[in-house]
């Protein structure tokens, strides 16, 4: 479908989307003005701009042509019809965005434009200690509110805390989750760290699950950020591979039920009983992957944080290819009625930031 060369591209855009430093003085200040101006978009040879001046976005999801962008200092951007706006999400646990850390997953409900509901993920503090949590959310005129809590106690730390979430073609609700800093977790099937969970829609465990009474439906994850489905309704995950020496070995894997993916045990093509081996891993090369979109049933898109590309994979030849470099470190890609859709994440403390960052754009067929 893309036809796209590795380029990079000067991007422009005149709208102003300003950020504050903190959840609850973002809510006092947005409630007041919650639209923001008119969205100008920008083409380059590559893509258009749709939105630009996003504060660390993390997840995309769509509501027919709206676009819906989740921010880790705890608000939602809502993209319609040219125009954006930002309003803070009030929770019942203050999300700590530090580290990697905040208001990361979001995914709206099947029945959002009735509801106005949707599944959110994020870090917070209890007793010192950094959680993550699962809870549904629902859209007002001037904030998002939390609605219910359906999993708490998530470890998390500054770092891997995983935290997407997609809802799957059995209409169950997916996380991931990351080993905070502790691969031993991993292997831990009393610990929710390290996984990925699985529950209905209104937070139960599903009879079918691997494990009795465990949300856990596959182990052995070092730190997830992607989850998609092909057109024939196999799942896979992007997964980051250790770090320091050695290093890399980024995975993207075919996820089943029960399965063990090995870390910290094994990575690369390492094996061990009862284990199994990525579909694929980078080797040495670090490139950080985020979150993933199918295109069609053989090709999965990636977007890289370190790696700062968008790569295609084909799973049928286990072959990877840039098809878009240039634009910083990339954090989300969708694809919504055949249209690609990415977001940067240079404004997360790790990228290096333009004054138009973090950006929104739209992929050109």
């Amino acid at each position: 479908m893309l036809k796209i060369k590795a380029a990079v591209a000067a991007l422009l855009i005149a709208v102003s989307i300003s950020g504050c430093s903190d959840s609850q003085q973002q809510q006092q200040d947005t409630a007041a003005s919650p639209e923001l101006p008119a969205a100008v978009e920008t083409e380059s040879e590559l893509f258009t701009v749709i939105a630009e001046r996003l504060d660390t976005p993390w997840s995309i999801d769509f509501d027919e042509d709206k676009i819906y962008i989740s921010e880790r200092k705890g608000n939602i951007v809502t993209v319609e019809d040219g125009r954006l706006s930002r309003l803070p999400v009030r929770t019942s646990k203050e999300v700590k965005a530090v580290g990697e850390g905040g208001f990361l997953g979001l995914v709206l409900a099947e029945d959002f434009p009735n509801t106005g509901q949707a599944y959110a993920y994020h870090t917070y503090d209890q007793d010192g200690e950094t959680m993550n949590r699962v809870i549904v959310i629902k859209k007002e005129e001037d904030q998002w509110v939390e609605v219910k809590s359906l999993l708490e106690e998530i470890p998390g730390s500054n770092v891997h805390n995983g935290g997407r979430l997609a809802i799957g073609p059995d209409q169950h609700l997916y996380i991931t989750t990351g080993d905070a800093g502790d691969g031993e977790m991993s292997q831990d099937e009393r610990s929710l760290g390290g996984k990925i969970l699985r529950m209905t829609l209104k937070g139960e465990v599903p009879e079918d699950n691997p494990f009795p009474d465990s949300f856990i439906y596959s182990l052995g994850h070092r730190n997830s950020q992607g989850l998609a489905w092909n057109d024939e309704g196999e799942m896979y995950n992007s997964e980051h591979g250790p770090s320091g020496t050695p290093g890399g070995h980024d995975e993207i894997n075919l996820i089943s039920a029960g399965n063990n993916y090995g870390w910290p045990d094994i990575f690369g093509d390492e094996m061990k009983e009862n284990m199994k081996t990525p579909e694929y891993h980078t080797g040495d090369e670090a490139i950080a992957p985020s979150g993933i979109a199918f295109e069609g049933s053989d090709h999965v898109l990636v977007a890289g944080l370190r790696g700062e590309s968008l790569y295609r994979y084909n799973i049928r030849n286990k072959r990877i290819e840039v098809i878009l470099e240039g634009e910083g470190r990339l954090r989300d890609v969708k694809i919504n009625k055949g249209k690609v859709y990415l977001i940067t994440n240079n404004t997360d403390g790790r990228g290096r930031p333009s004054d138009e960052d973090d950006r929104l754009v739209l992929l050109k067929d």
